[in-house]
């Protein structure tokens, strides 16, 4: 889904800068962006995460994209990595220092780190816009996600205005995930890459909050154990069961 301000069209829109972590939503955004758009690229955030697993899956990713989907393979473009050590230190959490996994006094996770994805969105609009590229594709989803503000519709949408507002122009943002349940997502790859976009997802794709690349699950590598594991791992189970 989209969020779109002023008067563009969606039709018109043939570039695209992917939000790319590397984790199983963005690797299907990025999918779903190779269809679509004739142009995509793709960009990252080192935002001081304990885990560098996270970035090496971004690469592994984008790399079997090509091989996992050969009639989009001109599409892709480049990958850029922004530097948010800074922030990192600023917005600490569990991803960023070492901090058990539990929720605080506000209800949130402690793997929240506060105004993550507003400022992934204010980088990725900056260099979209001096890349020339239209529309910014993020995996944000408030249907199965671990009760992230950030990630909700409406801070979504106040965003776009936001951007537009300070950009001067209309800005664009896709969530293609944005109501669609884990299970949902992983039916979405198998209908965008079929088997081998699925295989790519589950071997190299990367979500757990420890970082740990040592346990194989049928639905990948992770802890088994963390919430994202849980919910990746629930999703798949949905999935299987629903084919």
């Amino acid at each position: 889904m989209s969020v779109i301000l002023e008067k563009t069209s969606p039709t018109a829109i043939k570039t695209a800068l992917v939000l790319f972590s590397g984790g199983q939503d963005s690797a299907t955004c990025l999918a779903w962006a190779l269809e679509r758009f004739e142009r995509v690229e793709t960009v990252g955030f080192d935002y001081g995460q304990r885990h560098l697993v996270e970035m090496e899956a971004r690469q592994a990713v984008r790399a079997g994209m090509k091989t996992a989907l050969p009639q989009w393979a001109d599409r892709l473009g480049d990958d850029h990595v922004v530097d948010l050590t800074g922030y990192g230190r600023i917005a600490e959490s569990a991803l960023t220092a070492d901090r058990k996994i539990e929720m605080d006094a506000r209800g949130l996770p402690t793997t929240f780190v506060p105004g993550r994805n507003l400022i992934f969105l204010v980088a990725a609009a900056a260099l979209a816009d001096r890349r020339g590229l239209e529309v910014l594709v993020g995996g944000m989803c408030e249907t199965d996600f671990s009760g992230y503000p950030d990630c909700r519709h409406e801070t979504m949408e106040a965003m776009a205005r936001a951007l537009s507002l300070g950009l001067d122009k209309a800005v664009v943002i896709d969530t293609p995930l944005m109501w669609l349940t884990k299970g949902q997502t992983w039916e979405l790859a198998e209908t965008l890459g079929g088997a081998k976009l699925v295989e790519l997802i589950v071997e190299d794709s990367h979500t757990c909050y420890r970082g740990d690349r040592t346990h194989r699950h049928a639905w990948g590598y992770g802890c088994g154990e963390c919430p994202a594991c849980e919910l990746r791992a629930a999703g798949y189970e949905d999935w299987v069961a629903s084919r």
